[in-house]
């Protein structure tokens, strides 16, 4: 509930935010130099799970509902698709491209959501005016990627570039999943579920790579900044957010964590913010602001109407 007394303190929760989930970005990139991405499933699922499990336990609610067994399938697909397909895509893809670039390609899950939400939510289908943002946000994905395909044909950093395409639209699966099937299920229960499943698929996906780990204490401090910060505080400021400013201003995130992005990377790693960078940032965000325009729903009874980073 919004309160009047500090009325300025749901903003400042709001670009918190945006610097964690930002800032998750950065730490990929530190924690890939110490270990493979399998290894960074593991260590950041088994983190989140732990810092998420303690703040439900903390807040007093139970860490699993009635009827919790009958969703372990879904807990399952929500794992892959939000957990162990974009989690080692982003990883990968960072051991190529810059932590910067990577955020504003993992902008594109509104854009693929928007894609894919013609057939999932027939009541959203999105409007021509969303279809035109959709056409100039992935316009921005070919300013960003294309000077290098031109350049070097498909390379390390081409390949990088798609992977978190993939994780991009392997987001938009995971929260399309949830709208249609998950939605009566609370978050506490979702977002914890899918982080138990990711224990447990990152488990083998790690091993063969666990004896050649050596953590410096730099990719330690890393890996659980994305577990317990871009996972556990993360989660309860977006639904702090969501609470006071309402779920359309909280996805105002969406716009600022790139910024926040390429802030960390090129204040702490000293990477490099190029021309076709800032432009494709800029046409990419143009894109999601014309694809995020709603128009009023239509009314169709089978249709069914209706959480958080890298």
């Amino acid at each position: 509930m919004y309160d009047s007394r500090r009325p300025l303190l749901p903003y400042a929760a709001l670009i918190t935010l945006a610097l964690i989930w930002g800032g998750s970005f950065l730490a990929i990139k530190v924690a890939v130099r110490d270990m493979s991405p399998e290894v960074l499933l593991l260590l950041r699922s088994l983190t989140g799970f732990l810092a998420l499990a303690l703040i439900i336990l903390l807040s007093g609610r139970p860490l699993f509902g009635h009827g919790w067994r009958g969703r372990v399938g879904s807990f399952a697909f929500m794992a892959v698709t939000n957990s162990v397909v974009p989690w080692i895509a982003i990883a990968w893809g960072e051991t190529e491209i810059s932590s910067g670039l990577a955020s504003i390609l993992n902008a594109t899950t509104t854009l693929w959501t928007a894609v894919l939400i013609f057939w999932v939510v027939p009541s959203e289908r999105p409007s021509a005016l969303n279809y035109l943002g959709v056409l100039i946000g992935f316009g921005g994905v070919v300013v960003l990627v294309y000077p290098e395909l031109s350049a070097h044909g498909i390379s390390g950093s081409f390949l990088g570039a798609v992977a978190v395409l993939v994780a991009s639209l392997s987001y938009a699966i995971n929260a399309l999943y949830q709208r249609r099937k998950m939605r009566s299920v609370s978050v506490h229960e979702v977002s914890l579920g899918q982080l138990a499943a990711a224990v447990v698929f990152a488990v083998p996906i790690a091993a063969p790579s666990l004896p050649q780990v050596h953590i410096q204490l730099e990719s330690l401090a890393a890996v659980i900044a994305l577990g317990a910060l871009g996972t556990g505080v993360a989660y309860l400021l977006y639904y702090y957010v969501m609470n006071t400013l309402g779920a359309v201003r909280a996805a105002g995130v969406t716009f600022l964590v790139p910024v926040t992005a390429v802030f960390w990377g090129a204040a702490l790693l000293k990477e490099s913010i190029t021309v076709p960078i800032l432009i494709g940032m800029a046409v990419i965000l143009a894109g999601i602001i014309l694809t995020s325009v709603r128009r009023a729903p239509r009314q169709e009874p089978a249709a069914q109407p209706d959480s958080a980073a890298a």
